[in-house]
């Protein structure tokens, strides 16, 4: 306690709020894991554990939308501790025994929806606090903490894969989530208690139509990040782990444990992105480096799916593709998650920051529906296809974000 008491009062809120970040990660990664493999065993189809999802992802829409309005009129401290709050009842409504069978998706539709409001409130509160505690002027600064801050978010993410996996071996469906609500409940009494208070509220009172960016950098990045994640998520939310269970025969503890090491090692080089893009040499990175990044994407997803049909061994080409990928879509989306918070104007900064991750949560939303519907459908090859198109969007999108020739 004495060493957190020494630290400047922006590293205290910033460690805060990235601990916040991170316990609430770690319920949301395994809770996709528990989901999708509990409902693989009992039966569902691709297309049914889709629809699971399709909630959470919606109303991530919108919460982005109206959560940044909300954190600009009442405080990022409370939207954060919402957050955090409504995961805990999400995890608990999925305790409860459903009476009537007709009754199973439905409800977990809406434990979801809960889920992913809490899940965007807590992001979006996060990422926008950042701006707050950086000086305006050390842009570099803010590229490594966004960056560390996203990174170390998306490793434990992948703890969490690799834990709903663990726990649903261990403990089975409703042990795991009554554990982790027990502890995500204390995290967030220790919010309460410890977040500054009135944390990004602004200094006046935005309107209800504030909510639409008026940034034309700020539009064209979120219609970017848009068509970026949905690339991800058309062949890695369903049809990935499906394919992994049904096609190579792995159980849950491969399945868990190769997918969270993914998402590890994914966060891993998001927090070195500020290296790899140059920060060290002086620059930060601007819209055209956007563009060069998302081309470097662009082609990975069709050579995997060309690969599957060759005579190379199958799983020698998914998994050594899906490293690259992720090597490659981990810079990308740290690129981004930079570029918004340094467009985003200081006051108010949830509001920019809200309707860009709207667009990132309609990008989930997409790659959620068509990872189901077109896996079951036409196969994972054509999930890989439909990527590589996606990311061939989100780099000419790219072609028409600022640039400029900043220094540290």
């Amino acid at each position: 306690m004495k060493a957190l008491s020494a630290l400047a009062p922006s590293v205290r809120q910033y460690l805060l709020v990235t601990g916040n970040y991170w316990a609430f990660t770690l319920t949301d990664g395994a809770l996709r894991m528990l989901v999708v493999l509990h409902f693989h065993g009992l039966g569902y189809s691709p297309l049914q554990i889709a629809a699971l999802f399709l909630f959470y992802e919606l109303f991530g829409v919108i919460t982005n939308l109206l959560g940044g309005y909300l954190g600009a009129r009442l405080g990022l401290n409370r939207t954060m501790n919402i957050g955090l709050g409504m995961q805990v009842v999400a995890l608990l409504m999925l305790t409860v025994p459903v009476p009537v069978a007709w009754l199973t998706i439905p409800w977990v539709m809406g434990a979801q929806a809960l889920s992913g409001i809490a899940k965007d409130l807590n992001k979006m509160s996060a990422k926008s606090s950042i701006k707050l505690l950086v000086p305006d002027g050390q842009q570099g600064t803010l590229y490594q903490w966004i960056a560390i801050l996203t990174g170390s978010k998306n490793a434990l993410k992948g703890v969490g894969f690799f834990l709903g996996g663990a726990l649903l071996a261990l403990i089975g469906f409703r042990g795991a989530l009554l554990a982790m609500a027990g502890v995500l409940s204390l995290i967030w009494l220790g919010s309460l208690i410890l977040l500054k208070k009135d944390l990004g509220k602004a200094k006046a009172k935005p309107r209800f139509r504030d909510i639409l960016s008026k940034s034309r950098a700020i539009n064209i990045l979120s219609a970017a990040r848009m068509f970026l994640f949905g690339a991800r998520d058309v062949w890695f939310v369903v049809a990935l782990p499906v394919y992994l269970s049904s096609v190579f025969g792995w159980d849950f503890w491969k399945v868990g444990g190769f997918l969270a090491a993914w998402v590890i090692g994914y966060g891993i080089v998001q927090s070195l992105a500020p290296r790899i893009t140059g920060k060290q040499r002086g620059h930060v990175p601007d819209g055209r480096a956007a563009f060069l990044w998302a081309v470097a994407l662009a082609g990975l997803p069709a050579a995997i799916a060309l690969g599957l049909n060759t005579g190379l061994s199958p799983q020698w080409v998914l998994l050594g593709g899906l490293m690259i990928f992720g090597a490659l879509f981990a810079v990308n989306s740290s690129l981004h998650s930079y570029l918004i918070v340094s467009y985003a104007k200081e006051d108010g900064v949830s509001l920019d920051v809200g309707f860009y991750y709207m667009s990132n949560a309609m990008g989930r939303l997409i790659g959620t529906v068509l990872s189901g519907w077109v896996f079951q459908v036409f196969g994972l090859e054509a999930c890989l296809w439909i990527s590589s198109a996606f990311v061939i969007f989100a780099a000419l999108i790219s072609v028409r974000l600022p640039r400029h020739s900043n220094v540290l």
